[in-house]
């Protein structure tokens, strides 16, 4: 890449799962990439082959807090993702939703910078429409215990759309659907963690209801060309637009598929369905084919088999990786007490 193409840009949500996969997209075009994390999710761990590098920056950085530095393009990714962990603390959510989202675009507006919003399928709640479209206005308890990242989502992308007409700001939505691969945390309570790390153990996996509620799971590689595609469309193209895999599966079907990949020895066990947990989901990417030359191109079954053998990777590893995810979850708590 040329010098004179060469971006400065803003990942905030860095050290996370996409977060990372996405710095290391962005630094192999040739950007010059500043990683803003408070660590209350993420881990340097996910970071360890960049921060030798010599176009790469780590910041620990709440985006609750204003943040000031000279960037072309922000990526907000900044927000616990998983049930398990934003309903840990709903009031910390909501505010990284929305008063996050608001001091990123306050410096959007200052430095000309180009922002790109990661919204959310949750936006559209336990959809009456299906599959979902980017006109449809959802259907969402605000009073509920996924209200705070539901809502949350919902009041971000009211300020995105509010700083794009009042004050002309480059702020670009995508809303994500169900995203997995390597590097996901074994305990954050998404499906797919959740069925990989019981089917490796031999325990049984764990499936809500009847099982026969439906996810569409886009694997990680995909989801970031996606991110990279729409920050490069123009002003004026700013969405929102659904970035996800359009084809659906019910969570049955992807736990015996689990099992069997895993060569497992596990059962299913059936729980109870969380409060407010969405029947069916399943993103319409017609716009993102039409704006982006998009769509997702990695099957279920290979992605799958990438996630997992990740998984089996860590998991032999796993006494000293624990050790070490201690220790740094404790300087981490510290950090996170005090902003």
């Amino acid at each position: 890449m040329k010098a004179a193409d060469r971006k400065r840009i803003l990942v905030t949500g860095g050290a996370g799962f996409l977060g990372s996969h996405l710095c290391e997209a962005l630094l192999r075009q040739g950007h010059e990439l500043l990683c803003a994390d408070n660590f209350l999710t993420g881990s340097r761990r996910n970071l360890l082959s960049l921060l030798r590098h010599p176009r790469f920056r780590l910041m620990r950085h709440d985006v609750t807090q204003p943040l000031e530095v000279d960037v072309d393009e922000i990526y907000n990714l900044a927000c616990p993702a998983s049930p398990v962990h934003y309903q840990q603390d709903p009031v910390r959510t909501t505010r990284t939703s929305v008063l996050g989202t608001l001091n990123l675009l306050e410096l959007a507006r200052r430095s000309g910078a180009r922002l790109l919003q990661a919204s959310t399928s949750e936006v559209y709640g336990d959809p009456l429409q299906h599959p979902q479209t980017e006109s449809y206005w959802g259907n969402v308890n605000p009073v509920g215990v996924r209200a705070c990242y539901d809502e949350g989502k919902r009041c971000a992308e009211t300020l995105c759309m509010d700083y794009r007409r009042q004050y002309g700001v480059d702020a670009k939505l995508v809303r994500i659907f169900n995203t997995y691969g390597p590097r996901m945390q074994a305990d954050d309570g998404r499906v797919v963690s959740n069925f990989v790390m019981q089917a490796l153990r031999g325990a049984p996996l764990t499936v809500y209801g009847d099982g026969m509620q439906t996810r569409s799971f886009c694997y990680v590689e995909d989801m970031v060309r996606g991110l990279v595609a729409m920050m490069g469309t123009p002003a004026g193209t700013g969405g929102p637009v659904n970035l996800g895999n359009p084809n659906e599966c019910t969570m049955l079907e992807l736990a015996q598929q689990v099992i069997h990949l895993c060569d497992s020895v596990s059962s299913v066990e059936h729980r109870p369905l969380p409060s407010d947990d969405p029947a069916r989901r399943r993103p319409d990417i017609g716009l993102a084919r039409q704006l982006l030359g998009w769509a997702p191109e990695v099957p279920l079954e290979a992605g799958l088999q990438r996630t997992i053998g990740w998984f089996r990777q860590q998991w032999r590893a796993a006494p000293a990786l624990a050790a070490e995810h201690a220790r740094t979850r404790r300087r981490d708590a510290v950090f996170a007490a005090r902003t």
